[in-house]
């Protein structure tokens, strides 16, 4: 693979998604994104203004987690909390599909929450990903959301939140990437802590890595590459 360290870092939402945080360590969080060049952060909603004002003129996103990690929220609640992050200054939005509505059957709610959403994030000209949280479902369920969202075009869909039972896995990227091929983009995320598994999600059709060990996982990657 001939990523450069700063072409991998560029893949890398860096997460801090815990509760039991404080300003120190979103601080922390921000210069190291700053410091290694990520494209985003990955924080809760409540963590936007003062992210946002840290980040100031880097270049660094903001990336909110929305209806997260349940996805139970109602459809008016999602698009409104959305919309609201965006205002607070989210440069990249990462929602969680409704799961009891899957498991309903009930893809027409589905679909309309997808469309939502995204089209709240397209009209404000940012990133929009669907969290599918593939622990839960089966191959079928992961098969339709795909095809929901080849109709709907997020910008990416994604493994899992990191709070389910089960996180990444290659089996899980190679099946969306079989299914919306090059039209949507895939994220990774959950339990991804070293360079052998980010390269390995890369190569299996993954365009951005979620992440709480980025700095770690760089860090790697340049020995590798100094190595070579």
């Amino acid at each position: 693979m001939s990523l450069t360290v700063n072409e991998l870092a560029s893949m890398i939402d860096h997460t801090l998604l815990k509760p039991n945080i404080s300003n120190k360590d979103l601080f922390q969080l921000c210069q190291d994104a700053m410091k290694y060049s990520f494209k985003t952060v990955a924080i809760n909603n409540a963590a936007i203004p003062f992210c946002k004002k840290t980040l100031e003129g880097s270049g660094v996103l903001c990336d909110a987690a929305v209806g997260f990690p349940l996805g139970q929220s109602t459809i008016e609640t999602k698009v409104f909390e959305t919309i609201d992050a965006i205002e607070k200054g989210a440069g990249e939005v990462d929602y969680v599909v409704n799961i009891l509505e899957i498991k309903n059957d009930n893809w027409k709610y589905v679909e309309e929450e997808m469309q939502r959403i995204v089209e709240a994030c397209n009209e404000r000209k940012i990133v929009s990903k669907v969290i599918f949280e593939n622990c839960y479902l089966t191959d079928d369920e992961k098969k339709k959301l795909c095809e929901v969202a080849l109709k709907v075009k997020p910008t990416f869909i994604k493994t899992s939140t990191g709070f389910g039972t089960g996180g990444a896995t290659l089996e899980d990227v190679k099946l969306m990437k079989a299914c919306v091929k090059d039209e949507i983009k895939i994220k990774a995320a959950g339990g991804i802590r070293d360079i052998q598994s980010v390269l390995a999600f890369i190569e299996a059709g993954a365009n951005r890595i979620g992440t709480s060990s980025g700095v770690k996982i760089v860090e790697e990657y340049k020995k590798m590459v100094s190595n070579q």
